[in-house]
């Protein structure tokens, strides 16, 4: 599943910037927010992709 390699990628992206953040850079937070924002929809995405595979497969 594609959307699933992508959120592994989102996820590995937002290491950087989290240690930056938790060192009190703003702006790194400000980015680390908006990335997990992403990652929150894209998790959604699969997750009613998942119930479509389970509705599907009766």
């Amino acid at each position: 599943m594609q959307e699933y390699e992508t959120l592994k990628q989102l996820v590995n992206e937002v290491a950087d910037d989290l240690a930056k953040a938790q060192g009190g850079n703003k702006a790194a937070g400000t980015r680390v927010r908006k990335q997990m924002q992403e990652i929150k929809n894209l998790a959604q995405d699969i997750r009613k992709k998942v119930l479509e595979f389970r509705g599907s497969g009766d």
